[in-house]
């Protein structure tokens, strides 16, 4: 598990079309369910997600060293 810093300045993409999609729609439903149940932990949550669901970098599966822009999933 290591973590590249100089990613941080110029991240390369680690995650795919289709993931950003989920990521993206997932994080706008959480974004939704913490707005009508007024929970902070949902609310960060789901800003994490459209997060990286619009950059299409993930600083996790950076350290992990995944990668799924090659594959389908």
């Amino acid at each position: 598990m290591n973590f590249d810093y100089k990613q941080l300045i110029k991240p390369e993409m680690n995650i795919g079309e289709k993931e950003k999609k989920i990521r993206l729609i997932s994080g706008g439903t959480l974004f939704l369910v913490s707005v009508i149940t007024a929970s902070i932990f949902l609310l960060l949550l789901a800003l994490a997600l459209i997060a990286t669901g619009y950059n299409g970098w993930c600083p996790a599966y950076s350290a992990l060293g995944r990668n799924s822009t090659d594959s389908n999933t």
